[in-house]
This record gives structure tokens, C-alpha cells and sequence, in this order.
């Protein structure tokens, strides 16, 4: 590689290693199953905001499970997470549990095995617009020579039975999605992430018919140098016409560095509608690892850390006109410890009115705090701006972000340090003036971390589902919103 930025060089070396690591054997088809789960709850009538509902938990057959996204049926009944789950003799699995969403009772788990019995990891989940399908994607081993590829599922949301898998390898050997998303119109399935080209990696966007599996174009990208480039997040225009992707694209060691690379593609036949690059003050490194749409599909939203003036990361958040890519406003944050200020996640109100962002930034004494701020969406003028430290003083980590139906509320999970180990750390906020609304940390046992990674909002009852990987089991829960 000629240069790399930290996040795709973290994944060549990931790659590098579970690919040294896999082993193969004979090929075993996905199952659906009702193990591995317990769950406790408490009565809705008597819960009030922010009160924990249920707690389910899974962990496989044999332990080491770990979610890393949720999504949410279209009628609020159900909830689905993903992640991955160590299956013995299987090695590493996609692993894909459906709850009730009202009780957390397992509905069904499905499970993904690679055909050589060696490495899967999931990242990410949707659901089809009618709910009748459920869409997961990540990396899978192939072989000691072709290496890893986007391995992208589709099962019966009602009875986790698998439609139809596709295998999508690059032309080299590392292929790692990051993001999926479907049309509103649910015809159409759509992968993103980074793909090893012939000497550097890019970014790769699949496109698949959602009924069938079918591939309906493929789209690469590399920037204008030769030098690395990754997609980390998707999503599609509320009209269906456009979808777009955003990550982290090489531009050259003496002019910008790493930008934040933007691009639009037309959703029917993968043609390039337009591509924006972000270079930050410093021209050094910039990624992005978040975007989301506005409701009416006039603004798209890109978030992630940026090299400042000061030669440390703050947050850049840039606002563009969906349409043509034209930039609308920048905002950037630089926190009290003038250091390391990464955006982990963007969310946009139902009403269109404010985007929030969050991640984690330094406090003066180095340690990392959640920190979430809200603009106006049209102009950028920031709102507000609320930082969380938790009761170790140790390292808070925020992951990810959502809005309530009702535009009221804003709610961020993800990592907190309470004494010696990591918890859960869930917060509610105002979102009109990021007033704190309520807390609740998550701690499944005091001798283990726990980690959660993605948080998601009823669209019907307004419950906050809250996921992620909880002393090696699958740790989900459902709070009063």
C-alpha cells in the first residue's frame, strides 16, 4: 500500500489475520432454531421512560456471540439483530435472532456457515418496507486463495427461513461490506463497503434484485489517486431514485490526504449521478462513518472525524443538497481536550427540523466522553451540545444514535467505563434542548464487558431496542421510550 488511513488499514489487518486463522471443510447450509436465549421483563402498563422492558439474551451453542445491528419490522411487532457467533466445528457464523418486540420471547435464529466451514462476520441489517424479509450482510471466507467476499442473506422475516444468499467476491482477496439499505419500494437491496482491487482497496456497491438475490449492477470506486479507498455507510432516497455512499477515499499524500468521498448513484442502473469530496483544514486525514437523509430528501447529512488545524481529529459534519451534491454547511468540533474527536453516527429528525450527531471526543485528561450535538438542519447552526462521562472517569464510547417517531427525543448508546469494566450506557435527551431526560446502564455480569453497538426506535410504540455484546452473548434490550 502507498498510504492508508487507520480505518482501512485496521481492516486489511483484520483480514490479514482471519485469513491466516480459517480452515476449511465441508459446506453447511444456514439454520433457523429457537436456542441459546433467556429473557426477563417487566409489565408495559407499569414502565415508565427510560424503564427497562426486557432483556434478552443469546449466545449460540457454544458462547463468544456478539451483535452488531438491529432493524425493526415495519408494524413495530418485531425486532431482528445480527451479528456474529462462534458455532464449533463452523467456526465464526452470521447469526440472526427475530424477538417480539413487545415481550423479547425468540421468534427464530438463523444462522449462516460459509461453504468452508471458517470465518463470517455480520455487520449489518434491514428490513423490506413490507417486513416480509429480512436482509443481512458481512464477510465470509471462501479460500486460503480468494479470501474473504460480501456474503449478503435473505430470510422469511416470519420464519427466519432463508430466500436466497448471495456471494459477491472482489477482484482481490479482502472484501468487507459495511452498510445495507432497500428501496422504499422494497424491489431493491443494496451493499456497500471496501473491496481489494488489483493493487489498492475501493470502494464496492452491489446492487440486487430484493426478491430473488439477483445482482443488477456493481459499482467501484477508487478517487482520483492511486491509494486506498472504503465505503462505510448507504442509504437511499425517500423517492427510490438515488442511493448513496460515503466513506473514506485517498487523494493524494501531497494535495488532501484522505477525504470524506460522497457519492450518488442512480438506484435503477448504477450510473453515477454525482461525487463530492471533503477535505478538512489540515488536507490530512478525513473519513467519514455515518450519513442519513432527510425525510423529504433534500439534504443528506455525512458525519465522521476530520484532521483539524491542530493536526488532532474533530468531528465534521457536512451537509449536501441530495440532489445535485452541492454543499450546504459544514460544522466541525473540536472538544475540551483538543485531541481526538471521532463521529460515530448521525440521526435526522421525522420532521426534518434537526440532525444530530454523535461518537466520542477527549476530556482534559485524555479520557474519551460521549459527545452529541444538534443543529438545524437547514443551516447548521448548532442547538445544543451535551457530554457524557460515565462513573469510572474512564473511556465512553457512543456508537450509535436515534430520533423518536414523534421528533421529541434523542437517544445514544454504547460503551461506558462504571468502576473496572465496560457497560451498556443508554441515554434519552430533549431533543430541543439536549436536556438529559434519563440514563441506564446495562450490566450483565460484574466480571465481563459489555458493549453495546446499535440502538434502534419502535416506529409504532416508540420502544428503544438497544443491541450489542454482552460478555459473549447477544445482549438486547427493550426500554420505555
Amino acid at each position: 500500500m502507498r498510504s492508508s488511513s487507520k480505518r482501512l488499514m485496521t481492516g486489511a489487518v483484520a483480514s490479514l489475520a482471519l485469513a491466516a486463522a480459517a480452515s476449511a471443510g465441508p459446506a453447511a447450509p444456514a439454520t433457523a432454531s429457537t436456542a441459546g436465549i433467556s429473557a426477563s421483563r417487566l409489565p408495559h402498563a407499569a414502565a415508565r421512560a427510560g424503564s427497562q422492558l426486557w432483556v434478552s439474551l443469546y449466545d449460540g451453542s457454544i458462547g463468544s456471540s456478539s451483535a452488531t445491528a438491529v432493524a425493526i419490522g415495519h408494524s413495530g411487532k418485531d425486532v431482528f439483530v445480527t451479528g456474529t457467533s462462534y458455532g464449533g466445528d463452523t467456526a465464526y457464523d452470521y447469526a440472526t435472532v427475530a424477538y417480539n418486540a413487545a415481550t423479547g420471547a425468540q421468534l427464530w435464529v438463523a444462522r449462516y456457515n460459509d461453504p468452508s466451514n471458517s470465518q463470517d462476520y455480520a455487520y449489518a441489517i434491514t428490513v423490506s418496507p413490507d417486513g416480509k424479509a429480512v436482509f443481512v450482510t458481512g464477510t465470509s471466507y471462501q479460500s486460503s486463495s480468494a479470501g474473504y467476499d460480501f456474503a449478503t442473506v435473505a430470510y422469511n422475516a416470519a420464519t427466519g427461513a432463508q430466500l436466497w444468499v448471495r456471494r459477491s467476491p472482489g477482484p482481490g482477496p479482502y472484501n468487507d461490506p459495511a452498510a445495507i439499505a432497500v428501496s422504499p419500494n422494497g424491489r431493491t437491496v443494496f451493499v456497500t463497503g471496501t473491496s481489494r482491487g488489483k493493487h489498492y482497496y475501493e470502494y464496492a456497491t452491489i446492487a440486487y434484485r430484493a426478491a430473488t438475490g439477483a445482482q443488477l449492477w456493481i459499482k467501484h470506486y477508487d478517487g482520483p489517486d492511486l491509494g486506498d479507498s472504503g465505503a462505510a455507510a448507504a442509504t437511499v432516497s425517500p423517492n427510490g431514485k438515488a442511493v448513496f455512499v460515503t466513506g473514506a477515499s485517498y487523494g493524494g499524500s501531497q494535495t488532501t490526504g484522505y477525504d470524506y468521498a460522497t457519492i450518488a448513484y442512480r438506484v435503477t442502473t448504477g450510473a453515477q449521478l454525482w461525487v463530492k469530496r471533503y477535505n478538512g483544514p489540515a488536507s490530512d486525514t478525513d473519513e467519514a462513518t455515518a450519513m442519513a437523509i432527510s425525510p423529504s430528501g433534500k439534504l443528506l447529512f455525512v458525519t465522521g472525524y476530520s484532521t483539524g488545524k491542530n493536526l488532532s481529529y474533530d468531528y465534521a459534519t457536512v451537509a449536501y443538497d441530495a440532489v445535485a451534491g452541492r454543499q450546504i454547511w459544514v460544522k466541525r468540533y473540536n472538544g475540551p481536550g483538543n485531541y481526538a474527536n471521532e463521529a460515530t453516527a448521525v440521526a435526522v429528525s421525522p420532521s426534518g427540523k434537526a440532525v444530530f450527531v454523535t461518537g466520542y471526543s477527549t476530556q482534559t485528561d485524555s479520557n474519551y466522553d460521549y459527545a452529541t450535538i444538534g443543529y438545524n438542519s437547514r443551516t447548521g447552526k448548532q442547538l445544543w451540545l451535551k457530554r457524557y462521562n460515565g462513573s469510572g472517569n474512564g473511556a465512553d464510547y457512543a456508537y450509535s444514535i436515534a430520533v423518536s417517531p414523534n421528533s421529541r427525543t434523542v437517544y445514544v448508546t454504547g460503551s461506558t467505563t462504571a468502576t473496572s469494566n465496560e457497560r451498556y450506557g443508554t441515554i434519552a435527551y430533549n431533543a430541543a434542548t439536549g436536556a438529559r431526560l434519563w440514563l441506564q446502564i446495562y450490566d450483565n455480569s460484574s466480571i465481563g464487558p459489555d458493549s453495546a453497538a446499535a440502538i434502534a426506535v419502535n416506529p409504532v410504540s416508540g420502544t428503544v431496542f438497544v443491541t450489542g455484546s454482552s460478555y459473549g452473548e447477544y445482549g438486547t434490550i427493550a426500554y420505555q421510550g
